[in-house]
């Protein structure tokens, strides 16, 4: 099985968070073939993180196994591979696997292979396979960078804000309390507030991702909620503060997941780019994997849209970039 054989294979197994036990199956027993010690990890019904070694690991490449919704069927051509996982992060996987196959065929061993769950609903994956018992030195976590070394990523923090109010009869406003113009109040409030920036990570940014509410166009609304991503470049418990404060009482705000901002280490002797990203990753929930990388082929402009898609030169080339880390990190052991 080539490279693209592989990601078109596990690309065709539909992965969308919470769903992602078939493809830790093809994984483990695509892993086991081809010589590694490969282990399970339960994290909910059928999911299952998969964790894959040569020897005791030192260096470990790591991704995720699951995708955004909808699932997006393989097709390719001569330059791309299209379809949902092409470079989040299922071409990624290909590229690590590959590359520790190489690895495998030279001789080194001390090479770890582990791909979670749940990457982009909540990191509960990662956060299992944080128990997992290693003296690993240096985790490569592979995410789509651009082939660019990753020096820094902003944090996450996700909101849900709720309004109520009073119903009525539309012909008479002036009676009820409209739960969505007090959200929508807020929101603008959200839109033109100064969120913090920094000089490395940039300005804060946000996405109002939904909004839900209302009965019906002839009634007053009583309820009304949004959920928001901020991308953050100060610590999520500071901005979840900054948020308390301009809401001001007037919505309920419910916490969800949140990931601080961190920095990544780079491999030196090695001619790749640096950059910032904006999105976070697993790595603030993999503390006990060592040293994090950031590093992986494709581009986060493609991927979650309709269009995504990795070059498959790029695949490639990303081989033998992980090889080339791995070898580095290995000889500092």
């Amino acid at each position: 099985m080539n490279i693209f054989q592989f990601t078109r294979e596990l690309m065709e197994i539909e992965s969308i968070s919470w769903n992602e036990g078939a493809a830790g199956r093809w994984l483990r027993d695509y892993l086991a073939d081809a010589g590694f010690d490969v282990v399970t990890q339960p994290v909910s019904d059928d999911r299952v993180n998969v964790y894959a070694s040569l020897g005791d690991p030192l260096v470990t490449f790591s991704s995720h196994m699951d995708t955004v919704p909808p699932f997006i069927g393989y097709t390719d051509d001569e330059q791309n591979i299209y379809g949902r996982g092409a470079c989040d992060a299922k071409g990624v996987i290909a590229a690590q696997v590959f590359a520790a196959q190489q690895l495998k065929a030279e001789g080194k061993t001390n090479i770890g292979l582990l791909y979670v769950v749940g990457e982009e609903d909540g990191s509960d994956g990662a956060n299992v396979a944080n128990e997992i018992a290693n003296r690993n030195k240096f985790l490569i976590n592979g995410e789509p960078t651009e082939s660019q070394q990753a020096i820094a990523t902003k944090g996450a923090l996700r909101v849900v804000l709720e309004t109520h109010g009073k119903t009525a009869h539309s012909a008479y406003p002036e009676l009820g309390d409209s739960a969505i113009e007090k959200l929508l109040d807020i929101l603008a409030d959200v839109r033109r507030a100064n969120w913090p920036a920094s000089a490395e990570l940039g300005a804060t940014t946000y996405n109002i991702g939904t909004i839900s509410g209302g009965r019906r166009a002839n009634v007053v609304p009583d309820f009304a909620a949004s959920e928001l991503m901020f991308r953050t470049v100060n610590q999520p418990d500071e901005l979840y503060e900054m948020i308390v404060e301009l809401v001001a009482g007037r919505a309920e705000i419910k916490r969800g997941f949140s990931l601080p901002p961190i920095h990544t280490h780079t491999v030196k002797g090695i001619d790749i780019p640096t950059s910032v990203v904006r999105f976070g990753t697993d790595i603030p929930c993999l503390t006990n994997w060592g040293t994090p990388m950031l590093f992986g082929p494709g581009s986060i402009h493609d991927a979650h849209t309709a269009h995504e898609y990795i070059r498959k030169q790029d695949l490639l080339n990303a081989v033998d970039t992980y090889a080339q880390m791995a070898r580095t990190l290995l000889a500092e052991t």
